[in-house]
């Protein structure tokens, strides 16, 4: 089976993570400093698609899905 992420995105993500434990990692438009370990890896992946790396797609879940999952297991309809 065929590795899910490439050598050029693992290098990407383990930059942000270090990055991030030096504290100066940022995100979006507020320039806000990451102190979140997921955060920093997302932003490591979304530097290594805009590069071309191999990364998966991110996962899209559909608008139904989405309802249900707001509403909660005992919702009544």
């Amino acid at each position: 089976m065929a590795a899910k992420y490439g050598t050029a995105s693992k290098k990407s993500v383990k930059r942000a993570l270090h990055k991030m434990k030096a504290g100066t990692l940022k995100s979006g438009k507020s320039k806000k400093t990451v102190k979140s370990r997921k955060q920093a890896i997302a932003i490591g992946l979304s530097e290594a698609r805009k590069k071309g790396a191999k990364v998966p797609r991110k996962k899209q879940i559909d608008i139904s899905a989405a309802r249900e999952l707001s509403r909660g297991p005992n919702a009544d309809f």
